[in-house]
């Protein structure tokens, strides 16, 4: 059975190249190309759990999605910056089908918002529009890179989540349940899986950096509820998680595996220290700031006026289009 998140993407999709034909002309991309978008979509509040209409405006020119409070509100609410920025369609969490999570980055700690509008193709704009702008900053941030090795870079799913049990550091206090987020090599833990801010956060290095995931637990613990144990050992210490199913053991462990036996990028030696996150983009705020009011003047001077809406070749305009899964030659699988 295809999850909801894919069957509103392949709509999408499909509606995209045959319905409006947007592969085939270029100027019906306005809505996520053009570098500037903004609108109204319904937003979960941190505090009461309540979704109200909020304004969000995404500006290439300032590298940042904005969400405002109030309608005339001058200053934003939050600014989230493209170059930290995550989106992933999320409606079995969220509880709607259009459901959309946004993670970045504030104060340095991971920040989720979770968003949804009633309109299939409003909320697969928003989510293309988040993608091209990715895809703006990327080139510039790598400009010997190949499109396809941006493409992967836009946007990502996380590798698991779901409830495991933790301790504390001195492995004496009790085991208590979070719901957990693997992120890449982040593994963020939360009281709630709609909750803002992550509780913590445990970063995942290599193997050859000195991580190990084990099955169970070391010998004489106690506290768990739970009776599958999983430990994964840091150069600094040791991490305990119960899990309540073997199944569940075997995929959380499958998920740790998978990271520590990636070879660490150079950049990702950065999210050791205390497992905060990490840019995959290694530049300093000043750099950041010039690289975008360089990418904007070169065109503005160029052509004498705002930039036009740039537009990705062909074969990013389709990744771009359908999100994660397209459907493929067939019609039936996904990328």
């Amino acid at each position: 059975m295809v999850s909801a998140s894919l069957e509103l993407l392949r709509e999408q999709w499909i509606r995209a190249k045959y319905e409006r034909q947007e592969f085939i002309y270029p100027e019906k991309q306005e809505p996520y190309s053009a570098g500037y978008r903004e609108g109204f979509l319904w937003k979960r509040g941190r505090d009461n759990g309540q979704f109200l209409s909020r304004k969000f405006v995404l500006t290439e020119r300032e590298g940042a999605l904005k969400y405002f409070n109030r309608n005339d509100a001058k200053e934003p609410k939050a600014v989230m910056k493209i170059e930290h920025l995550n989106a992933t369609f999320q409606p079995a969490k969220i509880g709607h089908p259009h459901g959309l999570q946004v993670t970045y980055l504030k104060d340095n700690s991971t920040r989720n918002i979770f968003i949804y509008h009633e309109d299939g193709k409003e909320i697969v704009d928003w989510f293309n529009a988040l993608r091209a702008a990715r895809f703006h900053y990327l080139q510039v941030a790598f400009p010997g890179a190949s499109d396809a090795d941006l493409v992967p870079k836009l946007s990502r799913n996380y590798l698991k989540e779901g409830y495991m049990e933790k301790t504390g550091p001195k492995q004496t206090e009790g085991f208590r349940k979070r719901w957990f987020t693997m992120d890449d090599r982040r593994l963020m833990y939360f009281k709630d899986p709609l909750d803002a801010f992550a509780r913590g956060e445990v970063f995942i290095g290599s193997k050859e950096s000195g991580y190990t995931v084990l099955h169970g637990f070391p010998p004489s613990t106690q506290g768990h509820h739970w009776p599958h144990g999983i430990t994964i050992v840091t150069p600094d210490r040791k991490f305990l998680f119960a899990c309540e199913t073997e199944s569940d053991q075997r995929e959380w462990v499958a998920a740790f595996q998978k990271a520590v036996d990636r070879p660490m990028l150079p950049q990702e030696y950065a999210g050791e220290g205390g497992g905060r996150p990490h840019s995959s983009v290694a530049l300093t705020e000043t750099s950041r700031a010039q690289l975008w009011d360089a990418t904007w003047d070169t065109a503005a001077s160029t052509r004498g006026h705002r930039p036009a809406a740039r537009v990705p070749p062909p074969s990013v305009r389709m990744w771009l289009a359908q999100g994660t899964c397209a459907p493929s030659a067939t019609g039936t699988g996904s990328s």
